[in-house]
């Protein structure tokens, strides 16, 4: 017969530390039950749209600016070089979600990785840093909507008073920016398939202008013989410590692939696509991001590079002032797209946290239409157009350089539990780690499914059985289909197997 806690052990383990480190199960059992339980996101998502997504949200506006400050300051014209650096560190962290995405396949990124992982603490922790970091990002970006539409039109008065800035009562507010934020906002409404066809759409206008940079660049450095790389100071400038400076400063505009694995749950395939996706997106970015930096520094001496808009002064230094419009409009879809990959994983942590019980379940309600959580993305966008509406929030922009750090910090350690912590002795790793062996349906204790058929039967159908055993050998085997369960003293909230 199965042994079970009592009400007021139950209530001791639910309290104190025991409630930090408790991490969550994702093996088959307790997938299938979840998915009965619950409303499940669309699996819509391809290689291509992962692709899509990763590079829109990865190339952002920073690209035309980062070029200018950081080659003046750091690098002189080994900027390339620190864009290489910069992208062999991103890519590290990269290969650390791409693994977590194909074990762990399910919405959350970070969050629900450091649960199944560290444990409740650090997810709930690491839940709200991401919140954090995306909801400011996305306002800092709106923000930047208005003052790049007015040099296409030539000045701020020139742009309608719906759109510019405008004072009242001593405070300057963005229409335009809140404007945009309820557009992307009820475009992501509309479902994820639909979603990451604009993405794409974006992206490729942003992809296209980057491609006329280098290879008008190229034309006038060929033409011109590269002035910008015959300084007297030589190719580094600033030495190898000005070099590391320079990595370190554009490690920031390869963040992006993170808000891919927020998806992870909405892909076809995952454990194919979601690697290959966050490569890819990488990839490109990376040699854009090269190619631009190595022509831009060849064009115009580092010290006289226009730090507010380097590519377009460059340009306008050879006579093509027309060339700004094409930067511009490069410059406004990738604020578009930054802004949509801000707006995307945050309802899907919400959700994942909403169905952990650590928010109200409001936010894991999920459309039967759109097969999305517009709940959650209704007030995303609303927390978020209000931020971009009513304040600057460039000043608070490094927390999101916090947010992000921590995150792929847990990330990280999260591998290493996973490669050097025995299976046995965290027996709530993902199930592909210990089931699948030699073709047999295994659970997470490592016990063959087929010899208990009372209870895959019952995990199949998705009946609710409160307490049901079956003998083998010395061993108990139990399903708790209550609200909480207890394994090992670590309580969760979803059903699991486990020994009684």
């Amino acid at each position: 017969m199965p042994s079970c806690l009592s009400s007021v052990e139950n209530e001791m383990m639910d309290n104190g530390f025991g409630s930090l480190i408790r991490r969550k199960r994702v093996d088959a059992a307790t997938q299938a039950r979840q998915k009965l339980a619950t409303q499940q996101l669309a699996r819509k998502l391809s290689l291509f749209d992962l692709t899509a997504i990763g590079v829109g949200a990865t190339i952002g506006a920073g690209v035309y600016i980062l070029v200018g400050t950081v080659a003046r300051e750091h690098t002189g014209p080994s900027l390339t070089i620190s864009f290489f650096i910069g992208g062999i560190a991103a890519a590290l962290s990269a290969f650390c979600y791409a693994e977590l995405a194909c074990r762990c396949p399910s919405a959350g990124s970070a969050y629900h990785y450091s649960y199944v992982c560290i444990g409740e603490g650090v997810a709930w922790l690491i839940g709200w840093a991401l919140i954090l970091e995306y909801t400011l990002g996305g306002a800092a970006v709106a923000r930047g909507i208005a003052p790049n539409l007015a040099s296409f039109f030539g000045g701020m008065d020139k742009l309608s008073s719906i759109l510019a800035r405008q004072t009242i009562f001593g405070i300057v507010v963005d229409p335009g920016a809140a404007i945009l934020v309820f557009i992307i906002t009820a475009l992501l409404c509309t479902g994820i398939k639909e979603s990451s066809l604009a993405q794409a759409i974006i992206t490729t206008i942003n992809i296209s202008a980057l491609v006329f940079i280098v290879l008008a660049g190229a034309y006038l450095g060929c033409k011109t013989g590269w002035p910008g790389y015959e300084v007297s100071s030589g190719y580094f400038a600033f030495g190898a410590n000005g070099l590391l400076a320079g990595s370190a400063t554009v490690f920031f505009s390869y963040i992006g692939f993170d808000i891919v694995a927020s998806t992870t749950e909405e892909v076809k395939n995952p454990q194919r696509d979601m690697p290959f996706g966050i490569g890819i997106a990488l990839s490109i970015c990376g040699i854009l991001y090269m190619l631009v930096s190595a022509v831009i520094v060849g064009l115009v001496p580092y010290y006289a590079l226009d730090p507010d808009t380097p590519i377009s002064s460059a340009f306008a230094g050879y006579g093509m002032e027309w060339a700004v419009y094409i930067i511009t409009i490069g410059t406004v879809n990738a604020l578009c797209a930054s802004l949509i990959g801000s707006i995307i994983p945050q309802p899907r942590i919400l959700m994942a946290m909403a169905r952990d019980g650590l928010l109200p379940s409001f936010f894991s309600d999920i459309s039967k239409h759109t097969q999305v959580p517009v709940k959650g993305t209704i007030a995303t966008g609303i927390f978020i157009a209000i931020l971009a509406f009513f304040m600057d929030v460039s000043q608070l922009a490094g927390m999101v350089s916090v947010g992000t750090l921590l995150s792929f910090t847990i990330v990280a350690l999260s591998i290493l539990i996973l490669r050097y912590v025995p299976p046995d002795e965290l027996p709530f790793l993902p199930s592909d780690q210990q089931s699948n062996v030699n073709g047999q349906h295994l659970d997470a204790h490592g016990a063959d499914l087929l010899e208990r058929p009372l209870l895959e039967q019952n995990v199949a159908q998705g009946n609710s059985v409160t307490c049901v055993s079956q003998s083998s050998s010395s061993e108990s085997w139990v399903i708790d289909s209550g609200a909480s369960d207890y394994i090992s003293g670590t309580q969760y909230r979803a059903d699991h197997w486990y020994r009684a």
